[in-house]
């Protein structure tokens, strides 16, 4: 009798464990993601931060525009490019 009541008590610790680290699995590939997203925008998504900063301070923030589509083109003519060994370095 006293066996069964501690296999129940034991289950359910083993599945709170369980539990925290499928989220802390989930937490970690969103991350991974994040940090993949903003690695592929980070120029154009820090421009466009500032634009909107200097505007809601009331200053012009047509520059930060600028710096973003420029930076926003230069991401897609890279995307576009194909990319092997003999033109590696050019798109770092």
């Amino acid at each position: 009798m006293d066996k069964s009541i501690c296999s129940h008590k034991c289950f359910g610790k083993k599945q709170l464990g369980q539990g925290m680290s499928e989220y802390i699995i989930i937490t970690a590939l969103i991350a991974v993601a994040a940090i993949g997203v903003f690695a592929s925008f980070g120029d154009v998504i820090g421009n466009q931060t500032a634009a909107m900063a200097k505007e809601m301070s009331g200053q012009d923030g047509g520059t930060e525009i600028t710096a973003s589509q420029t930076n926003a083109n230069t991401a897609t003519t890279r995307a576009n490019q194909a990319d092997n060994l003999s033109n590696y370095n050019s798109q770092n």
